[in-house]
């Protein structure tokens, strides 16, 4: 720029000593130069500015290799972690599939075994459930059986509990209807649900006779009326005797047994007629001298047992159901 303008001063200086054409000449090209020196400015400003753009973008440009260099570098080592990290899970990755692998075929035969004793079970508890069931039936069963037995148990109580009382009942009657004979060989008991009256034979016969005396007659008519009106009454009559034997053939009986049957007859006799008993309820027995109360004692063997007893038919009945 110094040498253009001196060159341009010194085109002035020498126009003076020029012609005026020439003066011309140089004003022009001294014009045109002025023009060229303002479009050079203004290029000359316009390169400076692109170039402090430049500059700028390069400092720019710069500071981004910087970092770019500086990610790279963090992006590489990065890069590199997670490719080791990416190795180890891939390794992993291939140790976990060979476990998944012999857990599902293990899995497999584990589940075989299991299902078969699932269904070894099954059978079993199906087994089970079949015993069960026929033991529950077996058991309401046995409960029905058991409920009914104890309701017939229960009434069978109930009306073993009757006779009991009614059995007493026909003792006490007895007793006070042949409360005068009490000490004179007559004896009321109760066992084995029924009643026994026992009369000794010195209170209803004489020695070797078959007829009732009037003393016995009167304690057969009193216990006969007692008893009258028990229909449901079976009365046992028993002869016995003791073991002395029938001497001479003129007595009406040849032994002890036709002397025990005939003695329970003539009882017999006497209680039906003088009372309303009915003959089906009665029944004459002789026992001979073969079941003694006292084989030391003849006195007590020779007698007439009278057994009432009542009508067990339907508490039989209730048992064999």
């Amino acid at each position: 720029m110094r040498n253009q303008v001196g060159l341009l001063i010194a085109i002035l200086f020498l126009s003076s000593c020029v012609p005026g054409r020439r003066f011309q000449e140089v004003q022009n090209e001294a014009t045109k130069c002025a023009a060229d020196k303002k479009e050079l400015s203004v290029r000359f400003d316009a390169v400076n500015t692109q170039l402090t753009e430049c500059q700028a973008r390069q400092e720019n440009l710069s500071a981004s290799m910087d970092r770019l260099q500086r990610d790279t570098t963090m992006l590489g080592s990065t890069l590199r972690r997670m490719t080791s990290q990416y190795d180890k899970i891939n390794e992993l990755n291939e140790q976990l599939m060979k476990k998944q692998a012999n857990l599902m075929s293990n899995s497999e035969s584990e589940k075989k075994d299991l299902l078969e004793n699932l269904l070894v079970l099954q059978k079993d508890l199906n087994e089970q459930e079949t015993r069960l069931a026929t033991l529950e039936k077996e058991l309401n069963d046995k409960s029905t059986a058991l409920e009914n037995r104890e309701a017939r148990v229960k009434e069978l109580e109930q009306m073993l509990a009757s006779k009991d009382a009614a059995v007493k009942a026909l003792k006490d009657k007895v007793s006070n209807a042949l409360l005068n004979f009490k000490d004179k060989g007559l004896t009321v008991e109760e066992k084995n649900g029924r009643v026994y009256v026992s009369l000794e034979a010195k209170l209803l016969f004489a020695s070797g006779s078959i007829a009732v005396s009037a003393e016995g007659s009167s304690a057969l008519v009193k216990l006969a009326q007692a008893i009258q009106n028990e229909k449901d009454l079976s009365i046992l009559v028993e002869g016995h005797t003791d073991t002395d034997k029938i001497i001479g053939t003129s007595a009406a009986y040849k032994d002890n047994w036709d002397l025990s049957v005939l003695r329970a007859t003539s009882v017999v006799r006497i209680m039906q007629e003088k009372s309303s008993l009915s003959p089906t309820q009665l029944t004459a027995a002789g026992r001979g001298e073969y079941l003694p109360v006292d084989p030391a004692d003849k006195a007590k063997n020779r007698r007439i047992e009278i057994i009432l007893a009542p009508d067990l038919g339907e508490l039989f009945k209730l048992i064999n159901e």
